[in-house]
């Protein structure tokens, strides 16, 4: 059986000299978190499986500053670096790969040219190429006639809206129906973020998850309200995801790592220790 990953989350911005880790509720209300490079080494050291870089100031005078906050941790970590924002051209997935990143993340681009997944898998492979699936619940179930309706945990009937913009704006794309095209079209894996979950500490938004994990064959990375080990443990057993990601939990040392992955294993659920 394959090992479980568990995967920490850095959100970049790029505000002052060297960039900065911050962390906020539903992507609003950002508090720092601490020096990209050094808290990177330190998951490194407590043995995360992989690392996920998000830049989201993804403006395009940042980018060189990014590909140096990349380059300097790539001479530190040892395990698979992905990183996304605001990459939305062949050369910026060649410039983020040559500055030390194993994968790119890839959304809102995406989204308006679903092309570029597939010419990016094309070019680099699919293993470098995830695509990133930021989703809200809609109860509004006229919205969309090809939606696929979900019953929550209190019985409410919803589809989950694919968004962009960090949240900000609907698209009015269903999230499955999305992920099976970006599967189709070459992406290695996806990460799956629920936005109404992001920073809540109420754990992952399990019917959307579990949905995904089951209809499509390439992995799912479940992002977005982890606040206990338990709720890790709750994304692999009963959201069937292939690795879990969180932020919070591990940036301001509520847990480590290896405190989690001992959590895990004791509910035999297989991690690499």
């Amino acid at each position: 059986m394959l090992t479980k990953r568990i995967i920490p989350c850095l959100d970049v911005t790029l505000d002052k000299a060297g960039g900065s880790v911050v962390k906020g509720v539903e992507f609003l209300d950002l508090k720092e978190a601490g020096d990209p490079v050094e808290m990177a080494k330190r998951y490194n050291e407590e043995g995360a499986d992989e690392l996920v870089f998000l830049d989201i100031t993804a403006s395009s005078q940042g980018r060189e500053t990014m590909l140096n906050v990349i380059e300097r941790t790539a001479d530190e970590v040892f395990i698979p670096l992905t990183v996304g924002g605001g990459i939305n051209s062949i050369e910026a997935i060649r410039q983020t790969l040559r500055a030390g990143a194993d994968k790119v993340s890839i959304n809102t681009a995406a989204i308006k040219n679903p092309d570029f997944i597939r010419e990016g898998a094309e070019i680099f492979g699919s293993q470098c190429i995830v695509t990133a699936i930021d989703c809200k619940r809609n109860t509004n179930l006229k919205a969309n006639p090809e939606k696929t309706v979900l019953e929550l945990e209190d019985g409410t009937l919803a589809w989950y809206e694919v968004v962009i913009y960090g949240g900000r704006k609907g698209t009015g794309i269903d999230a499955l129906k999305w992920a099976k095209e970006v599967e189709a079209l070459g992406a290695g894996e996806i990460l799956l973020t629920s936005i109404d979950r992001d920073g809540t500490y109420a754990g992952y938004d399990l019917p959307i998850t579990k949905k995904l994990s089951e209809e499509l064959d390439i992995p799912i990375i479940a992002s977005g309200g982890v606040g206990s080990p338990e709720h890790i443990y709750e994304g692999f057993s009963s959201g069937k995801a292939d690795a879990a990601l969180a932020a919070s939990i591990f940036h301001f040392r509520e847990y480590s790592i290896p405190e989690v992955k001992e959590y895990l294993r004791k509910r035999d659920i297989p991690v690499r220790l």
